[in-house]
């Protein structure tokens, strides 16, 4: 037992070592509250950061699966603002007279269905045609874009508040116990998925070397589209979450969403090459990001300052990636 968790402390050491190396300079900088507490340590502080996150860690989860695939997904940014829009345009906009519960389950699902449609099509036309992931999914990431302004008129669509069934709906997903509950629950799912599963171990061997598994016979083809399947369908579900937390669907939202995911995998040690990474380390990338953000924020640091220190880190992240593995050439 003993070694298993050394093993893993030092699979995970980078991230891990990054974010208690996060923990402790936040803790050193913070504010105090007036009665002397620590601001940063704060229960609501640090539960206002796992919140924050879930969006972008639900996606990340997802992205784990198609970069260790040796794929890339650009489309969850536009994918997440599809999903808030259409879940939104089925309880508020087609019936007039207010969403029933049923209509709320049949937005809900629609919206996942939706989300996994447009990971199945970047999935078969990347299997079939062998067309690139950066392309195909760039290429959806705007025609999904453009698709959900046209739907909407380009306009906004609220939810509402109070007692009604939409805005129930929007109070259950934006809660913290949700979604934070949903996130960590996804996470060990996917974790177990990814280590405990034939399908992890093809995963694995198609990224390492695509052409060496598909002469041994694995189903390349299968385990690359489920993954990009599952892709479409979290950021569907984050989606959900995204529209319930602002109370509205929004075309413009989601932008950039598709960077963070990468950012919180690769700084959780996933190879951008392919092959190699885990949950947990995806897990971790996600919260330094996130308690990096908050201890920027609590310390009013210019958010332009704030995007330049991201940047370096994501850097940084690769980097040390490449050294401990001792790869020098290009990922």
């Amino acid at each position: 037992m003993i070694d298993k968790f050394w093993n893993q402390l030092k699979h995970h050491g980078q991230p891990f070592i990054g974010l208690v190396l996060i923990l402790i300079l936040g803790t050193l900088l913070s504010p105090r509250a007036t009665d002397g507490t620590i601001v940063f340590l704060s229960p609501g502080n640090l539960t206002d950061v796992l919140l924050q996150q879930t969006e972008i860690g639900i996606i990340a989860l997802a992205m784990t699966f198609v970069i260790i695939g040796a794929g890339i997904d650009l489309s969850v940014g536009s994918v997440l603002a599809f999903s808030a829009c259409v879940s939104a345009l089925m309880m508020m906009v087609w019936n007039p007279h207010g969403p029933t519960m049923l209509q709320i389950g049949v937005a809900i699902s629609a919206s996942l269905l939706g989300g996994a449609l447009i990971g199945a099509l970047n999935g078969l036309v990347i299997t079939r045609i062998r067309l690139q992931p950066f392309v195909m999914t760039l290429a959806m990431m705007i025609g999904v874009r453009g698709f959900t302004k046209w739907l909407t008129g380009n306009v906004n669509v609220d939810l509402g508040f109070g007692a009604i069934p939409s805005g129930q709906f929007a109070e259950l997903f934006s809660s913290k116990a949700f979604a934070i509950s949903l996130w960590f629950i996804l996470a060990i799912v996917a974790h177990l998925l990814l280590t405990r599963t034939v399908y992890g171990r093809y995963l694995r061997a198609i990224g390492e070397n695509e052409r060496a598994a598909a002469y041994t016979g694995l189903p390349v083809r299968g385990v690359r589209l489920a993954a990009y399947i599952g892709c479409g369908t979290l950021a569907a579900l984050a989606g959900l979450i995204h529209a319930a937390r602002s109370h509205q669907g929004n075309p413009n939202d989601g932008v950039g969403y598709e960077l963070d995911a990468i950012a919180a995998v690769v700084i959780g040690g996933t190879a951008l090459a392919g092959g190699r990474g885990s949950i947990v380390g995806t897990v971790t990338g996600t919260l330094v990001l996130g308690l990096l953000t908050n201890v920027l924020r609590l310390h009013m640091v210019d958010s332009n300052l704030e995007l330049m220190i991201k940047a370096v880190i994501i850097i940084a992240a690769v980097w040390l990636q490449r050294r401990s593995t001792g790869v020098h050439g290009d990922l």
